[in-house]
């Protein structure tokens, strides 16, 4: 297919209209689902389940709105630049083995402003100054089609089918990148690229290392683009909140599902396994991380993800997981007793970290932060440990927080959306705004050979983890079809 453009000269500047084959659903399959493909998933002006182009394009307007109005001089100094170019890769294939490919997943920065699924892409964003909405040009950079390597890995969208599907303005094939950037090379230019990640080296080192090189040595700017990117993803928008919802759902049905199932002399594998089976069979495309299935005292490594040892009567299981539905994730921990009967020391400890959570979920408004959660986080389990009478001595106020960091040594929680860890770029400082989740997570590890605190409470690890909407009013457990009370956890493990 010919990629043409229809370029209209008006009182403000040219404006870019898209080709009919953009308003059109792909008639062939692609290398990702569509609603030729998956009509039972996807509606016609679709890119991924639940977002339309219409959805990509307001992403890709709002970047650039948002990087016009940084204040970025020219070389000169004399001006503030208005003309900016954006570059964002996709990720590689990488593989474990020779010819065995991990799972693909796409950067998610890229997917963001695109939506495309496909390897070794690349999308390139151009300012148009003095024009309305759409007041940018974009190009996607895609792989060529190629009938041996399809037979090998699957169909490729190629040019013609990347243009349609995404409802960007262009698309070209990838190995014509460098020549493009080199053509884009302007002292009026302000170029925008994540140059602290390496997202993919052979497309780095083939295309773009040569123009970020040559630009840096004619004074051009070089900025970082991440940071933009990530501001505008921390604040969810009503289709990506439905979607978060969703993976919420099917993450919480997952381990609701796995407390019922699970039985003292299992190995933790199997319920590793049981969680992904679930979550698989009810929509996600894969987990969103390495779960953690920890048992007794193993629950005290935070990170714990060898789920290899037989779960021992009378133990308590840590379940940390998460899905990801069609690009977002969850991540939620349950803490219960895998013979289903929490004994009275693991109540008592259990629900001293479950009355901080939810002081800590009420918190979840407008105008506080996730450090100042974590501040309110550490008093309020200090007080829960001295009253219950963890510790063996007396301490001082001072000495009560250095334990409590000991026993719970990390944050209260993080940002969530695309990403696990999501938006690194924002401070966890930041204050709350409508439209951002975060998690709420506080623990408590009390190793076998901690000498301080009494010995019948040493060997327990408990975390319990929740997904948070921040709204205009009271924040929203998004998680909250996983079971977390003493009463629902035991009348759920009793059923199974």
């Amino acid at each position: 297919m010919k990629m043409k453009h229809f370029l209209n000269i008006c009182g403000h500047g040219v404006k870019t209209f898209a080709t009919v084959a953009n308003q059109q659903s792909v008639q062939r399959c692609l290398g990702q689902p569509t609603a030729y493909s998956h009509p039972f998933l996807m509606k016609t002006d679709e890119v991924t389940p639940g977002l339309t182009k219409e959805n990509y394009r307001t992403r890709r307007h709002n970047l650039i709105e948002l990087i016009c109005n940084e204040k970025v001089t020219t070389p000169q100094q004399d001006k503030i630049s208005n003309k900016h170019i954006i570059v964002v890769l996709g990720n590689p294939v990488n593989y474990m083995s020779q010819d065995i490919p991990y799972q693909f997943h796409q950067n998610t920065n890229f997917s963001y402003l695109t939506g495309f699924q496909e390897p070794d892409s690349c999308l390139v964003m151009e300012s148009m100054p003095g024009c309305e909405y759409p007041n940018h040009k974009s190009t996607l950079f895609v792989q060529k089609r190629d009938p041996v390597k399809e037979l090998w890995n699957g169909i490729r969208a190629g040019t013609d089918g990347a243009l349609e599907h995404t409802g960007v303005d262009y698309t070209e094939e990838i190995e014509s990148l460098g020549q493009f950037l080199t053509n884009h090379i302007s002292e009026q230019n302000t170029i925008w690229f994540d140059f602290h990640r390496m997202t993919n080296l052979q497309l780095h080192l083939n295309h773009v290392r040569g123009f970020l090189q040559t630009a840096h040595k004619k004074g051009i700017q070089i900025r970082q683009v991440e940071a933009p990117i990530h501001e505008q993803r921390n604040i969810k928008s009503s289709e990506e909140r439905t979607l978060m919802l969703k993976s919420c759902d099917v993450i919480s049905e997952a381990i609701s599902d796995t407390m019922a199932y699970c039985k003292p002399g299992m190995n933790e594998i199997e319920l590793n396994a049981r969680i992904e089976f679930v979550a698989k069979k009810n929509g996600a495309q894969m987990l969103a991380f390495p779960p953690v299935v920890a048992s007794g005292n193993r629950a005290n490594t935070l990170h714990y993800v060898d789920n290899d040892q037989i779960i021992e009567e009378g133990s308590l299981v840590l379940v940390d997981a998460g899905a990801r539905y069609h690009g977002y994730v969850s991540d939620v921990t349950r803490t219960f007793p895998i013979n289903g009967k929490f004994t009275e020391v693991q109540r008592t400890l259990y629900e001293a970290v479950l009355r901080v959570q939810e002081i800590c979920i009420r918190l979840c408004t407008i105008g506080q932060s996730i450090d100042d959660i974590y501040n309110v986080m550490t008093m309020t389990l200090g007080k829960e440990l001295y009253d219950t009478g963890v510790f063996k001595e007396k301490l001082k106020p001072t000495e009560l927080m250095q334990h409590v960091r000991e026993l719970c040594p990390h944050h209260v929680g993080h940002w969530l959306g695309m990403d696990v860890h999501d938006t690194p770029d924002i401070n966890r400082s930041m204050k709350f705004l409508p439209g951002m989740v975060i998690t709420i997570e506080p623990g408590l590890y009390i190793r076998e050979d901690n000498e301080k605190v009494d010995s019948k409470y040493r060997g327990i690890g408990i975390r319990i983890e929740d997904d948070i909407l921040i709204t205009e009013g009271e924040p929203i457990v998004l998680s909250s079809k996983c079971p977390k009370s003493v009463e629902d956890i035991e009348r759920i493990m009793a059923k199974g």
